[in-house]
């Protein structure tokens, strides 16, 4: 579950601000949506964490195969080019777009949107700010996201240029052109 704070009525919260505060508070888990509400992100339980470090898994033994890119946990956060600093659950940015990058860059929230990402809907997520956060990805140049709610039996495929795409659940997923030959299995 998330909890927004709006900080408007007191101050308009910076991505420079936002990295200050992240450092003074490391063990919160902190997001900035795009318009500059404080997002906090409370500890998922044991099914959404399994759930999450298999996907986890399954990216980066594609990405070891492939050699094409870098994947990133839930810990990462991006700061967006859209204007928000988000984390997804699942991240993998493009090798090349990633060495652009100067190691400061690197180092701290990377200024750059992931190429390919999964959002994982835990039990106690809502499902419309989940939609909204997509939506911020793909206006900061998403390529390819999956939101899998396995509590609707769905997942949402968000694509660059194009409507959802909603299927049911049991599916194999495709990597499309983002990650060549990446197949997922939802059941």
């Amino acid at each position: 579950m998330t909890t927004a704070l709006n900080l408007e009525p007191i101050t308009t919260l910076t991505s420079e601000q936002f990295v200050q505060l992240c450092q003074a508070n490391p063990d919160l888990q902190l997001e900035r949506s795009a318009n500059g509400e404080l997002i906090i992100v409370t500890p998922i339980g044991g099914e959404s964490g399994s759930q999450e470090a298999s996907l986890i898994a399954k990216v980066v033994i594609w990405n070891e195969e492939t050699q094409l890119g870098v994947v990133f946990s839930s810990q990462t956060v991006f700061s967006l080019p859209g204007g928000g600093d988000r984390a997804p659950d699942v991240a993998w940015v493009e090798l090349q777009r990633w060495e652009e990058l100067t190691q400061e860059e690197r180092e701290g929230f990377p200024p750059i949107c992931p190429d390919f990402l999964i959002e994982l809907r835990s039990r106690t997520d809502r499902l419309k700010p989940l939609q909204n956060k997509m939506q911020e990805y793909l206006a900061s140049g998403l390529q390819l996201g999956w939101l899998i709610n396995a509590k609707e039996k769905q997942v949402e495929i968000y694509r660059q240029g194009q409507k959802v795409e909603v299927l049911g659940m049991p599916v194999v997923l495709s990597g499309e052109d983002v990650l060549p030959g990446f197949r997922l299995e939802l059941s």
